[in-house]
């Protein structure tokens, strides 16, 4: 399901970080005391949406809570290109935005998408790859990792959530797990061991495949609950799952990724969702909003660029409506408060009925 590939070009030809991003605001006086973030911190599911690659994203965070009636946006996402290890490593300064996002307010969480490759997207064949997870499994690569985490940790993100190789069951990236699973598993650990090892680290790692079978049942590719924190998924409207229902009931599906997590004592994420194939889909967006509610997520963020957004794309003027509907509480009939969303509850709590305060910018 790569759908970022014109994208992270254009990120990695200009060495920049794309940007996902979620709440806003400049810093302004001392950094607040550090607290757990997301659920730990008891402000339920953290929500966000990709905006634009690098500090533009930032940018425009308060504009897209402000169309969203004020609702905090409290996840900040990004992608490291996966052009050069030494991008991989870190190198991209639009980090140091982040960062400052990130240490605005002690609520907010940053989670980071890092490739287990170079060339992530330059489409080598299976043999090429499975000789690139061998040379990783024996620890080739553990230094560029080393590297990163020593720059988060330098930056005061130390509790960055590390999105490690996503949507590994797919065909497309280099850090596919399909052409030798044991192996990849092998070099997950590794990857996951080298950053542990670094003094002031506390980061949390995010297994998200592709939702469905894809290339390889995700499962195979699961490295173990010591190395995994969060179990998420990347999940757009399109097959395998022609409806919703499907969607969630299919192997290796919705359902099978939140039973997964339980079984595995993991919480739940989802790094990107959005609309796709059908096109401008509400009751797609309805139904996912609805299914992050009661299943109490860690963080999710949407994908808002067309064909797949709500706010920045202007050809899902349904979709959007009940995005903005239900994350600014104003659903009619039985609306919802963005506030009650609170990660565990795995309840659809009816709240009271507001309007949102202002229009899109």
């Amino acid at each position: 399901m790569s759908r970022r590939g014109g994208l992270l070009a254009g990120v990695c030809a200009t060495t920049v970080a794309v940007g996902l991003l979620l709440t806003g605001g400049a810093r302004g006086g001392p950094t607040p005391p550090r607290q757990d973030s997301g659920a730990h911190a008891g402000s339920g599911v953290a929500v966000g949406a990709y905006l634009h690659y690098g500090s533009p994203g930032v940018e425009r965070m308060q504009g897209l809570s402000r169309w969203l009636g004020g609702t905090e946006l409290r996840a900040g996402h990004t992608y490291l290109p996966g052009d050069t290890w030494a991008n991989i490593e870190g190198a991209p300064d639009s980090l140091r935005s982040w960062a400052r996002w990130r240490n605005a307010r002690a609520d907010r969480l940053f989670v980071l998408n890092v490739p287990m490759q170079e060339r992530n997207e330059a489409r080598f064949p299976d043999a090429r790859v499975a000789e690139l997870i061998r040379t990783g499994a024996r620890g080739t690569y553990d230094h560029h990792f080393r590297r990163l985490a020593e720059r988060l940790v330098d930056l005061d993100v130390p509790d960055t959530v590390i999105v490690l190789g996503w949507e590994m069951n797919g065909f497309d990236y280099t850090h596919r797990c399909r052409p030798d699973p044991e192996n990849w598993k092998k070099y997950w650990r590794r990857i996951v061991a080298a950053m542990r090892s670094v003094k002031g680290q506390d980061f949390r790692f995010d297994f998200a495949p592709n939702r469905g079978g894809d290339a390889i049942a995700w499962t195979r590719c699961y490295p173990g609950d010591d190395v995994v924190d969060v179990v998420g998924m990347d999940s757009y409207d399109q097959e395998p799952g022609r409806t919703f229902d499907e969607q969630v009931t299919q192997p290796y599906g919705l359902r099978h990724q939140v039973d997964f997590a339980r079984a595995h004592g993991k919480e739940t994420s989802y790094p990107e969702w959005g609309l796709f194939r059908h096109g401008d889909n509400p009751e797609y967006v309805r139904r996912m909003l609805e299914w992050i509610k009661e299943t109490g997520p860690l963080y999710h963020s949407i994908t808002d660029f067309c064909p797949h957004g709500v706010w920045q794309c202007g050809q899902n003027p349904r979709s959007s409506q009940v995005f903005r509907d239900l994350l600014s509480g104003r659903r009619a009939g039985s609306g919802w408060v963005a506030g009650a969303w609170q990660g565990g509850t795995h309840a659809l709590t009816p709240a009271p009925h507001r309007r949102s305060r202002s229009p899109r910018s």
